[in-house]
């Protein structure tokens, strides 16, 4: 396993596609439904098979949970005009704990994961959080939100972020796009969460752009092509693979600024390439990075620990 530094990046790059729309809102339902069938293509030859197919598992179950879950209300006129012109995002993530409607969809979740084929440790896990009382719960929650899991208690942790995801996506999708204004550098204009990934993408109207993925809810936004997610820095960008070259799929990006690195998926290659899925299967490359000097930009809580 080798890594490389790709040649220096084209300034005229940077910006991409003017008009291309700054946020994409998520598709709950779709979203997890491919993510669930990405997760199954990338297991069929991987030697991460058994983790890829029980996150295949989790998507599909999360795909049904959106699908049947009741839908926010639609976002408040007057709130969406004052995040706006206070250049905050509408919604307060760390509040979704004390939001209504977030404990029924936990323990929907966790009975909806019941008949998973898991290991013996993920079953082991999942009793951990039926069985936990309500502070508990409430912990596992603010971890997830904070993004402060404790490597060791991944595995409950585990369910708790997807039921959270689910939750999250929902309220973003209720949101008004043309509403939302940049908040900062990598952060999401819809919940002020951190990136999973970025992604290149390859539609109409947006070739060539990058979009930051939202880690809790999903969101896309438009972020320069050529630019730190962590301190925003334009200059000492570089990338790390470890096979493919410049034709590679899935890179780091690395930033000599402020040292810090997140992953790239170049979906205008492969349009099958999902910024969660694919971030799990090329587990190779963060331990490639772990031996680095740079240090994760994004969080991926399904590879807490890398």
């Amino acid at each position: 396993m080798t890594g490389s530094v790709s040649a220096q990046p084209d300034p005229s790059m940077i910006g991409g596609v003017p008009k291309a729309p700054f946020v994409l809102l998520p598709n709950p339902a779709r979203l997890f439904a491919r993510r669930a069938e990405r997760f199954a293509a990338l297991a069929a030859a991987s030697p991460m098979a058994p983790y890829l197919r029980f996150l295949e598992a989790i998507a599909r179950m999360q795909s049904d949970l959106a699908t049947t879950s009741p839908r926010p209300a639609a976002s408040d006129v007057e709130r969406m005009a004052q995040a706006r012109g206070n250049g905050m995002p509408p919604l307060d993530r760390l509040r979704f704990a004390a939001a209504p409607g977030l404990s029924a969809v936990l323990t929907d979740f966790i009975a909806r994961c019941e008949p998973i084929d898991k290991p013996l440790a993920a079953a082991e896990a999942l009793r951990t959080v039926r069985e936990a009382d309500t502070p508990s719960r409430s912990s596992m929650i603010e971890h997830v939100l904070r993004d402060t899991i404790p490597p060791e208690e991944l595995a409950p942790h585990l369910y708790v972020t997807a039921a959270l995801q689910v939750f999250a996506a929902l309220a973003a999708a209720s949101l008004d796009a043309s509403e939302l204004v940049p908040v900062a550098v990598g952060v999401c204009p819809a919940c002020g969460g951190l990136p999973v990934s970025s992604l290149v993408v390859g539609f109409q109207g947006a070739e060539g752009v990058r979009y930051a993925v939202c880690s809790c809810c999903s969101t896309q936004w438009n972020e320069v092509r050529i630019k730190c997610l962590a301190c925003g820095s334009t200059k000492g960008i570089g990338y790390r693979e470890i096979e493919g070259g410049e034709e590679a799929t899935v890179k780091a990006e690395v930033c000599d600024a402020c040292e810090s690195w997140v992953k790239i998926l170049h979906q205008n290659k492969n349009a099958s390439l999902d910024p969660v899925a694919d971030d799990v299967a090329s587990l190779g490359l963060n331990v490639l990075m772990r031996d680095s000097v740079y240090r994760p930009a994004g969080i991926n809580p399904f590879l807490i620990g890398y």
